[in-house]
This record gives C-alpha cells, structure tokens and sequence, in this order.
C-alpha cells in the first residue's frame, strides 16, 4: 500500500500521460516528477539515457516506486532515428530498473498495443508480441527488461487520449487543430483498428495495481473500439460539428508520406486481468472521450 512518506519517481512526466498520473499521485504520497522538458514548475530534470545522472538523483531521493513513463513516441522519428529510439526507449527502462532490482522496489512501466503485429482482431494479455516498426520493437524491448524485475507492473496503453490542448499530441488534438485552422473537411482512414486510452483513466489503473501490490502484465485501455474514422465522428458529434464539417474516409496510402512506420492493422485490446481485480477501472471509449472534450476549452 502507498503511504503518505513514500516516495514515487515519475519519469517522463511532462507528457500528455505525466499530467494524469502527477495529478493522481501528487496528493497521496510524495512525487518527484521529471523529465527532460520542464514545463511545468513541479517538474526536475532527468534524462534515463544518463545512467549516471539517474544513479545520482534515485540515491538521492531514493524512491519506494518507480514509475517509468518517458519514452520516444513519435513512430516516423523512431524509424528514422533506431539508434536513439533504443537509447530511449530501451536503455532508459535499464538504467530504471537497475535500481529498482538494486532495492527490490516495484517498478511501473508503460507499454503500448503496437507491439503487436495486428493479425488478430482483439489481444489480450497472453497473446504473444510481434512489433513491425522501430518504435514498437524499441518499446517491446523494454517490456522484457521490466518484466525481468521481481516486482514489475508493465500496463499497456491503447491510442492514448489525455493531456488537453497543452499536451495532447496524438490523435484528437490534431483533429481539433485542423478544425481550429478553418478546415471544412477531413479526411481520416477507417483501415485501421484499435482501442483509445484515456489517460486520467489509466492513471487511476496505475495507482490501484501498485497501491494493491499487483505484479505482471496488464492492459489498460478503453472499453470498447473502432477505427480513427469512428474516433473522428463521434468528435465531431460532441463537439456539435456533425453538419459543419465534412468527414471523408480514407485508406492509410492517403498519408503514406506522412505516416510511413508500419502500423498494425488491429491495436484493439481487450483488459481482462483488469476487469477481474476492479471492473470500475475501465469504461466505455465514447464515455471517456466525452468527458475529456468537456474537460478543457478547446476553442471551436
């Protein structure tokens, strides 16, 4: 169980995750959120490449968690860039988890359901990883050095939704930005599948398996899934944008120059160690999102 004087080390925290997951820890023991991007005023400098800068700063603080969140995310940089994605996204979870095994602490670490190679149409927990891209391989790596550790939590995260206009830079805001630039039509693919990920949601899964002291693999998407095209109507629905804006489905060629790492056809992830401990953990994907649109200003 946390307690108020333990102290928790969230790396990558100033991401569109880290400000879910600051603002569900932040009240409840003692967080020491970092990052190489300071921009907020409760964030530190870390940089996981730098083993011996981590050395430094966790036998400083010396944390009773670990929860490991900073990550290359961007697919086409990663393909461009393997070398300083498994740097990244690989080296960084290792110099982590050295002092995790060190202290036999529990480490957190967040995965993703590109990891999988999209053949199936649903995947659980036990379905074996397959990664196409530099991205997913870089993070499937480490997934193996986490669960390594005696008391590892690797929760894998859908199309992630979180952070507000600020910090959003996946999928919705970049709907939305088209939207705020005057766009009267978009065009979005309906030819891939997946579940969204909504960050305050997963947050709260995070805190209930280490405040339980749960141990292994565990998804932690959405209820629910579809397609980009799918996510992009219902927006539009909420946002009351429906008639005003044209939604024009496209195949993925459409943005092959833009969006060029291999994705999975199916990222959909069903959570059923999840549900089992808590069925509150997760809800419906529509739920989530229309909560989150009501959450901040968006300015359409």
């Amino acid at each position: 169980m946390i307690k108020k004087n333990d102290v928790v080390l969230i790396t990558g925290c100033g991401g569109m995750l880290g400000e879910a997951v600051y603002s569900q820890f932040k009240d409840v023991c003692k967080v020491f959120a970092t990052d190489i991007d300071l921009n907020e005023s409760w964030l530190e400098h870390l940089d996981v490449t730098d083993h011996n800068e981590v050395k430094i700063l966790t036998e400083k603080i010396k944390p009773d968690y670990i929860l490991h969140l900073a990550a290359l995310t961007d697919m086409e940089y990663c393909e461009l860039n393997p070398k300083e994605s498994y740097t990244v996204n690989a080296g960084g979870v290792e110099n982590l988890a050295w002092y995790a095994h060190s202290n036999n602490i529990p480490f957190l670490y967040i995965s993703t359901a590109g990891i999988f190679d999209g053949k199936k149409d649903v995947y659980n927990e036990l379905d074996k990883p397959n990664p196409q891209s530099i991205y997913a391989r870089s993070k499937y790596v480490g997934e193996l050095v986490a669960k390594s550790l005696s008391k590892s939590i690797v929760l894998r995260a859908g199309w992630m939704v979180g952070g507000g206009p600020k910090k959003d830079k996946k999928f919705v805001n970049k709907v939305i930005k088209q939207i705020q630039n005057g766009c009267k039509e978009l065009f979005v693919v309906d030819d891939k599948l997946g579940t969204p990920c909504y960050t305050y949601d997963l947050a709260k899964s995070m805190f209930y398996l280490l405040n339980e002291e749960k141990t292994g693999i565990f998804h932690g998407a959405c209820e629910g899934s579809g397609s980009r095209y799918d996510v992009a109507e219902f927006l539009l629905e909420k946002l009351g944008l429906k008639n005003k804006i044209k939604l024009t489905k496209v195949d993925s060629f459409y943005f092959k120059k833009e969006f060029f790492a291999p994705r999975p056809y199916s990222e959909k992830l069903t959570n059923i160690k999840l549900k089992e401990l808590n069925s509150e953990l997760t809800r419906d994907w529509k739920q989530c999102l229309g909560e989150y649109l009501e959450k901040f200003d968006w300015k359409v």
